[in-house]
């Protein structure tokens, strides 16, 4: 069954969501979810919850389904989530092959590239991610 996404008001909420999306690794409803967050909201609504799972299923989500229509959404998203709480913690923890999705969904954004980010924003935001 298709979970049903609706937008999360806080992070309780946006918890559960998370949390149902992982177990069924619903990578169709974690794009539906990042959709309609707010990627300004993302630092508030994952706290200090934001896991290495977690932070692959987003990845995946925007190389998916988002990155090629709405590459600006995605580069919000990844700006805010390198913004989170325990960003540092989870990006110290990823493999080899972890970072490399990563970089193809920067690679993808460079390629998608439009108004709402220059080149030299994502240059940046790889150095903080480490790329």
């Amino acid at each position: 069954k298709k979970l049903h996404i609706s937008e999360p008001s806080n992070a309780y909420d946006f918890g559960q969501i998370i949390n149902a999306v992982n177990s069924n690794k619903d990578k169709a409803a974690c794009a539906d979810l990042l959709t309609i967050t707010d990627p300004k909201k993302l630092p508030v609504l994952l706290s200090n919850k934001l896991e290495g799972e977690m932070f692959l299923i987003f990845i995946q989500s925007l190389e998916c389904y988002i990155v090629g229509k709405d590459p600006g959404l995605v580069y919000q998203h990844l700006f805010y989530l390198s913004k989170v709480e325990r960003f540092k913690v989870v990006l110290a923890l990823l493999s080899k092959n972890e970072k490399n999705q990563v970089q193809q969904l920067f690679d993808l954004l460079s390629e998608n590239q439009n108004n709402q980010y220059s080149l030299e924003d994502l240059e940046s935001l790889k150095k903080v991610y480490e790329l």
